[in-house]
């Protein structure tokens, strides 16, 4: 099945190509490759398929000037530098002016669609510092006339400690974070709760914390690392039956991908879709070429936006393919799960 909406998007990627690599309007970190990709993109790339013919760049995120991101025709802009977890090595870095802002509006309705209240209080359980996902939850909150409470949490410290051999060090953090949260829940109306798997499995076994929650939280969204199918039945069946759970992958680089709303016939509990306006996930085996439907394989990401250009990107993640919802113009993905290892990189997830 070919996605209903790629003759758009692929005029969408031949507009902002045009954009990224003009001389007065496109990134110095982009107009700096031209001479060297062994092709024109202004002239040669037309659709979706052209895009796998440029380089993989996210690693040399983690080092190029934040400045050299930005593209010229949008010089007049202000911009805000976000980190990554640093999962599989030293932070990578995006760029972002109002780009997340527009995303972010319209994964509040698919979340809203899934059960999530339209108003209320929103506690974050993640990190928030150089990290997007910290500005993604307070938008939500923002969005819905809610006020925005988070912990301070530290995810690389937790990573180091994993590393390192010390997981008693790295289980007495998990509950200075959960006391953090304890603190929050006594005294404040909280509706929504934002979560990371790791920290969510940890609070349901502290009995008097998980039992504030479930009194009080009317929607559970958990974020940030894998989870494995019978734990979310678990989360979702017999912690939070009263409760709306909903998943969002994502990461800073792609954006956020919601849970899309459950349908009759859908093979899997949680199906993630990205924003069919910028994004398309494809899943790929060893070859870099799509797997079909109902199977597994690698996420190659293509993000085609007008203040970032990231095609080819190869995720950290792998999943299975699910068929389009009738009129949607993008995959499904199911089932996320994180490599742990990446050529010689040993993938640490922590608790984000």
């Amino acid at each position: 099945m070919t996605p209903v909406a790629d003759t758009e998007f692929d005029a969408h990627i031949r507009k902002l190509t045009a954009w990224h690599f003009g001389e007065d309007t496109g990134s110095p970190f982009w107009l700096g490759k031209r001479g060297t990709l062994g092709f024109d993109p202004i002239a040669d790339v037309q659709g979706i398929d052209d895009l796998t013919r440029f380089p993989d760049v996210s690693a040399e995120l983690r080092t190029v000037p934040a400045q050299d991101l930005i593209p010229r025709g949008l010089a007049d802009r202000s911009f805000r530098v976000y980190d990554s977890g640093g999962t599989t090595g030293s932070p990578k870095r995006i760029v972002d002016s109002g780009y997340r802002s527009h995303m972010l509006e319209w994964a509040r309705r698919r979340l809203v669609e899934s059960g999530v209240p339209e108003g209320g209080n929103w506690l974050h359980l993640g990190p928030s510092g150089p990290h997007v996902i910290g500005f993604d939850v307070a938008r939500y909150a923002a969005l819905g006339g809610g006020v925005f409470y988070t912990v301070d949490l530290d995810p690389r410290w937790v990573k180091r400690l994993l590393a390192e051999g010390r997981e008693d060090d790295a289980d007495e953090y998990v509950q200075h974070l959960l006391d953090q949260a304890e603190t929050i829940l006594r005294t404040q109306d909280v509706a929504v709760l934002n979560i990371t798997p790791p920290l969510l499995e940890a609070l349901c076994a502290r009995g008097e914390l998980y039992e504030m929650v479930r009194a009080k939280v009317r929607a559970v969204i958990w974020a940030g690392t894998s989870i494995s199918t019978e734990s979310l039945r678990q989360i979702d069946e017999v912690f939070f039956p009263d409760a709306a759970v909903v998943g969002i992958y994502g990461n800073s680089l792609m954006g956020v991908a919601p849970q899309r709303p459950a349908a009759p016939g859908d093979p899997h509990p949680c199906v993630f879709e990205p924003f069919p306006a910028t994004t398309r996930l494809e899943l790929v085996d060893g070859e870099g070429r799509r797997v079909g439907y109902g199977e597994r394989g690698r996420v190659r990401l293509h993000l085609v936006t007008e203040e970032m250009f990231l095609p080819n990107i190869l995720e950290r993640d792998s999943a299975i393919r699910v068929e389009p919802r009738p009129g949607s113009p993008v995959d499904g993905l199911a089932d996320v799960q994180t490599y742990r290892e990446i050529g010689d990189v040993r993938v640490i997830e922590g608790v984000y």
